[in-house]
């Protein structure tokens, strides 16, 4: 039997359209030349992948559509890319930190 006060699980794939939820932000340590992410009581410190990543989730691309952008951007495969932003995305929306 499921609780109901538990929040269902966000599952990320390919069809998903990520965003920050309105209470996280990304925000650029110039002192320290960093990216943060910003989450109550919590800051996650993302590698510049992960940045790069989440500068395109905005809602409205698909994590296909991010994956393509990124593998023109930087001339990689994009079923490559794909295979690894899902996890990624995933594990970040299990940490309550993306959304979709």
């Amino acid at each position: 039997m499921s609780d109901a006060s538990q929040p269902k699980r966000v599952v990320i794939g390919a069809a998903s359209c990520p965003k920050l939820p309105r209470h996280i932000r990304m925000r650029h340590d110039a002192a320290r030349d960093r990216w943060l992410i910003l989450a109550p009581e919590r800051v996650f410190t993302p590698d510049p992948i992960a940045v790069a990543v989440l500068n395109l989730c905005d809602g409205s691309r698909s994590v296909e559509s991010i994956a393509a952008e990124l593998a023109q951007t930087y001339n990689a495969p994009g079923q490559r890319i794909l295979a690894d932003i899902v996890p990624m995305l995933q594990g970040l929306a299990d940490k309550g930190v993306v959304t979709a």
